[in-house]
């Protein structure tokens, strides 16, 4: 199992989740956080500080959001291609996000 952050991070990106992360499995898209599904430990450090209640496991995922999924795992691999580097500071922000994000109306632009 590991963690998945969903549509209300889109251009929030608060970081708190990013804090408290004890292996630094949070990498940091343009618009966007996304959790390594390798990486992650499933200690659910993430999940209560998120402000905006972004963040579920996956077996728990609400039905609406289970693309979400998808996005987390697949900017690691057919996005980045950035694989399993072994944590998010070493890699640092990446100025770019997975389509799906990057298609989506910013919070500005959302009616």
């Amino acid at each position: 199992m590991a963690y998945i952050i969903t549509e209300p991070c889109l251009d929030i990106k608060d970081r708190a989740c990013v804090e408290v992360c004890p292996v630094d499995c949070i990498y940091e898209g343009e618009r966007f956080l996304y959790i390594h599904p390798d990486e992650c430990v499933d200690c659910s450090a993430c999940e209560p500080v998120c402000p905006v209640e972004a963040i579920y496991p996956d077996d728990q995922l609400p039905a609406e959001l289970a693309e979400y999924a998808g996005i987390n795992a697949d900017f690691f691999t057919a996005v980045t291609q950035l694989g399993s580097p072994g944590g998010a500071t070493i890699v640092g922000p990446v100025e770019t996000d997975h389509p799906a994000i990057s298609r989506q109306l910013g919070r500005e632009h959302a009616s």
